[in-house]
């Protein structure tokens, strides 16, 4: 692999990791279509280390308040516990879908139309989502934020995040989504899914880690390369969703991933 190609990998790793497109799915379509290898064990771990410093980075305020609310009292402090407590239940869903389906799904990452299907399904599921979004924004007020989050709120959200562990599944997607069907308020579904995703992000390189990093064939350049690029580019989508989320419907990105999915499908069945 060479250092270009790690930069372009690590910028789709980044911005399709936060962005509700899927990046399992494009991780495999992109190298699928420009001839490459798919990327090693070693490789990935760095993509994913590279995601997760970019929402720590952002979201740094977020995690003091939590961390620290432990060892404090009054409002605040109760209040920074109880969204550490709803992220914690969340987690839970992925945990175990993690656990049991982590081998079943992992032959897809090497099946280009297999993920090109699962877009195909995030995408109904983002456009029939967005279709239930505003009928309940006609109907509900949105304006829950994560002081008023119920248990079962983060149960629901935490159930869509374990789906994304089908390569084509955006993770972003479905717990956005839900979160606004929910009645959250955008800002804090968007928020809310960007907290979730750390501990899932951070346990998902662990995971790789198991069969081990060494010996894989890239460049230190390369992975070094592939971090900063995931790091950076992540950095940028997670401040731009934030921003766009606020005025915007997800619809747009939910015909992205049909079109994408129609397309890869069609290259590799007609070609």
């Amino acid at each position: 692999m060479t250092v270009l190609q790690a930069i372009i990998l690590g910028v789709v790793q980044g911005v399709t990791e936060f962005l509700p497109i899927s990046s399992s799915g494009h991780l495999v379509i992109i190298p699928y279509l420009l001839g490459w290898e798919v990327p090693s064990t070693s490789f990935d771990v760095m993509l994913h280390l590279g995601t997760v410093t970019a929402v720590v980075g952002y979201f740094w305020r977020d995690l003091a308040e939590i961390a620290t609310a432990f060892l404090r009292t009054g409002g605040e402090a109760q209040a920074g516990r109880r969204v550490g407590f709803l992220v914690a239940v969340g987690t839970v869903p992925a945990v175990i879908a993690g656990y049991f389906l982590e081998s079943t799904f992992e032959k897809f990452f090497l099946n280009p139309p297999a993920v090109a299907g699962f877009l195909l399904i995030t995408g109904l599921l983002l456009i029939g989502t967005g279709v239930l979004i505003e009928v309940g924004e006609d109907v509900g007020s949105k304006r829950r934020g994560l002081g008023r989050m119920k248990i079962r709120d983060a149960v629901y959200i935490g159930m869509m995040q374990a789906l994304a562990i089908a390569p084509g599944i955006s993770r972003s997607g479905t717990t956005i989504s839900m979160g606004l069907f929910l009645g959250l308020k955008r800002e804090t579904a968007a928020r809310y899914s960007f907290l979730l995703s750390i501990p899932v992000i951070a346990g998902a390189a662990v995971l790789k880690m198991r069969h081990g990093i060494g010996g894989s064939g890239v460049s230190n350049p390369a992975l070094i390369a592939g971090f900063l690029a995931a790091a950076l580019s992540g950095f940028a989508a997670v401040w731009f969703l934030m921003n766009f989320i606020r005025r915007h419907s997800l619809r747009v990105f939910a015909y992205y991933c049909w079109v994408v999915g129609a397309g890869v499908l069609a290259l590799h069945f007609f070609r």
